[in-house]
């Protein structure tokens, strides 16, 4: 979908969700960038008295894998796989985002190295084309423990569409699944594996994490820092997981799993991600901390979507509802203002004067955001 910018455009009669306050008024947008905001129109597309906040600005989606692979060993061509991700992506809003790859595979994950290149590709192809409604970007979820990490993240580093690497280790007792009967249910339900098998698996998944995951960190980390690519550590869990990561000068801190990880990122300067879906259902589906806690506790930056993409703008009304002193102001700018500038996007991610004319109209309907109409760069693509 070609989104060059359009002439002239007025919003009227909407509730403007502004970094810090709603503003009942009128945005214009001229060149696809915001130029006036609350000056009263008696011209223009009536939002009816709806709600209008900028595009939603998305670091963490698994969501484009389950477009690619939706069964074992079943996959879908990928430009279709793009195009349909990418359409559920702007009907929730998201007009920025960051589509995960997996980098570093086990031979249980159903997908192999080489699968990373060609969903990189479907997307830049996507995008040369003009046929997405999002802007998008790749985020590297690099598998520090398995052992082609390094060499597959070499393979793609240099990839322009690349603007965030997460450091992640999903090897069991530790960090996502320090609880072992949480980790037996999520791999035992994904994978089918017997009691037997699932001991074996385990036993290598360590055996690799003490051979690569310290080195890998490292290497990664510093072919990060030379390229500019923004630096995510994921699910740290201890005190000693964040001082690992600040050393090696992570930015944002994914899905801390303890209020203990998520106060000493804090104090190290990092933004911190939580997950829509936590927010939504009240928890972690793995045990961990609940990202409403962190909120209450004044100590989340960051939502993004995960698994599911409506879950990033269901999650943001959903804390003014369900802790205290949440603004709607506040809770937009965690799926908006926060990830833009952690993801280095300076020229969106609120309404105000001189950035890009990303909107979203959203009306509330028995609690539930509903998203009628997105607009990026001026030009409407839902």
């Amino acid at each position: 979908m070609n989104t060059v910018a359009l002439g002239d455009l007025v919003l009227t009669n909407a509730k403007i969700v502004l970094a810090n306050e709603v503003l009942e008024g009128s945005v214009r947008v001229d060149g696809g960038m915001i130029t006036d905001i609350g000056t009263p129109s008696r011209t223009g597309v009536d939002l009816d008295g709806d709600y209008l906040i900028p595009g939603l600005v998305e670091l963490h989606t698994d969501h484009l894998e389950t477009h690619y692979a939706p069964r074992p060993k079943v996959r879908w061509n990928p430009v279709a796989a793009v195009q349909a991700h990418d359409a559920q992506i702007a009907a929730s809003g998201i007009t920025t985002v960051l589509d995960a790859i997996r980098v570093g595979l086990d031979e249980h994950a159903d997908m192999g190295a080489t699968e990373m290149r060609i969903l990189a590709d479907a997307i830049a192809a996507g995008s040369k084309a003009g046929r997405l409604r999002a802007e998008h970007h790749i985020h590297l979820r690099c598998e520090v423990s398995a052992p082609d990490c390094l060499e597959s993240f070499m393979a793609i580093k240099n990839d322009p569409q690349v603007r965030l690497a997460s450091l992640m280790d999903h090897a069991p007792g530790q960090r996502q699944f320090a609880n072992m009967d949480a980790y037996k249910i999520y791999y035992q339900g994904k994978l089918k594996m017997s009691d037997a098998a699932l001991e074996e698996f385990s036993q290598r998944r360590n055996a690799e994490s003490q051979a690569y995951a310290g080195p890998y960190r490292r290497a990664i980390a510093d072919a990060c820092k030379d390229l500019g690519i923004v630096l995510a550590s994921h699910d740290d869990a201890t005190r000693a997981h964040v001082e690992e990561a600040e050393a090696l000068g992570i930015d944002v801190a994914e899905f801390p799993t303890t209020v203990e990880a998520a106060k000493a990122s804090r104090q190290a300067g990092m933004a911190i991600l939580m997950g829509g879906p936590n927010v939504v259902r009240g928890g972690s589906h793995s045990g961990n901390v609940s990202a409403r806690a962190l909120a209450e506790a004044d100590l989340l930056d960051i939502l993004s979507s995960d698994y599911i993409p409506f879950s990033m703008l269901q999650s943001a009304f959903s804390l003014t509802e369900t802790v205290d002193g949440y603004s709607l102001a506040k809770a937009i700018q965690l799926v908006t203002k926060r990830p833009a500038e952690a993801g280095g996007f300076n020229d969106r991610g609120e309404i105000a004067i001189g950035k890009r004319a990303d909107f979203v109209h959203v009306r509330v309907e028995d609690g539930i955001p509903i998203v009628l109409t997105v607009w990026r760069q001026g030009r409407r693509v839902i």
